[in-house]
């Protein structure tokens, strides 16, 4: 080839991939996103609307989630190529803080929310949470019969009427490992045989809702956003916040979280998006919008649809702890679940 055509051929290379670089540049950050894009996109459209700065979102499938967006996240460690994780839970993101990866950030915004949902480091910090709650068809379940706790998903008496997402993604995951912190490894394992063999599982916790709202199920376990859009729908269901009685665990509240990514490619965009998603604004959004979401931060006020960490007991974990067991409880679940269906 001559040079004068090989000068050619990188010129109309170069004219072809410019746009594309140009969108990764200086006004541009790179989103890993766990949250539903239903529910997420809104939150970039203002952002970019107030600031002028891109947001170029990576979104995942309902059954994997967090799980694979966690594993895109470590194998490209070596060459980092999002800016900022925003996680629909913490677990994966504290399994990222113990590996190194995550870099500090100081947020005054974020001082006004509780220590227990923020990095001691400004590692991470968590907002806008979602419960772990019972979804409870109404024409099928009287009110003497409700169920009360998640242990009641073991209920013989229930047998294939109930229902929880696989456990081996997203917010089902995260509960999981924090039982295992909670309980200790053999009653948490025997709870799951308890539910393997007594529940039907399905592929996410919006299926469960759906089932349950349907009619095909009498109840099942599920996440407060999920279980909220179909309750507003008008179906025959309620929610309830399980194992609020004396000595039972109380009901787990999953945060979203927000984390840079050490040696990403736009740092000072992911600052100022980290910043906007811990927002007053955002949370507001986001609690006023279809999911539902509940503040974290005490400045905003919680949505009249769902109960929060401060109208209900909260179940008391160390999520560090349940991050740092997950490798073992992963391969226990994977082992009792992979196939389940």
């Amino acid at each position: 080839m001559s040079i004068v055509l090989f000068g050619s051929v990188l010129m109309i290379v170069g004219i072809l991939i410019a746009p594309f670089f140009s969108t990764l540049g200086p006004q541009s950050v790179v989103v890993y996103t766990a949250l539903d894009q239903e529910f997420s996109r809104p939150v970039f459209e203002e952002f970019t609307r107030q600031t002028g700065i891109t947001v170029l979102a990576k979104y995942d499938t309902e059954s994997t989630k967090t799980v694979g967006l966690t594993q895109a996240l470590f194998a490209e460690r070596e060459r980092p190529r999002c800016d900022m994780f925003w996680n629909n839970e913490i677990v994966n993101t504290l399994r990222l803080d113990q590996a190194d990866m995550l870099t500090n950030f100081e947020s005054a915004v974020a001082n006004n929310y509780p220590q227990q949902y923020r990095s001691p480091l400004g590692h991470w910090y968590g907002f806008a949470a979602r419960a772990r709650v019972l979804i409870v068809n109404t024409d099928l379940v009287s009110a003497t019969n409700e169920p009360d706790s998640i242990l009641d998903l073991t209920d013989a008496r229930w047998k294939d009427r109930v229902a929880i997402a696989k456990p081996l993604a997203g917010t089902t995951a995260s509960h999981a490992a924090c039982l295992f912190a909670v309980w200790g490894d053999a009653q948490a394992q025997a709870f799951f045989r308890a539910v393997k063999a007594n529940v039907r599982i399905m592929s996410g916790n919006k299926q469960v809702a759906l089932a349950v709202a349907r009619g095909e199920l009498a109840f099942g376990l599920t996440d407060t956003d999920d279980a909220i859009i179909e309750l507003e729908k008008g179906w025959p269901v309620k929610i309830v916040y399980p194992d609020q009685g004396q000595g039972q665990l109380g009901t787990l509240f999953i945060p979203n979280t927000v984390a840079l990514i050490q040696g990403s490619p736009n740092p000072q965009p992911a600052r100022k998006l980290a910043e906007f998603l811990l927002s007053s604004q955002v949370e507001s959004m986001l609690a006023a919008g279809p999911s539902a979401q509940i503040p974290l931060n005490p400045a905003v006020e919680t949505s009249s649809r769902v109960e929060s960490p401060t109208t209900v007991r909260a179940m008391t974990v160390d999520f560090e702890v349940a991050a740092k067991q997950w490798g073992k409880v992963a391969k226990y679940l994977q082992k009792e679940f992979a196939t389940a269906e």
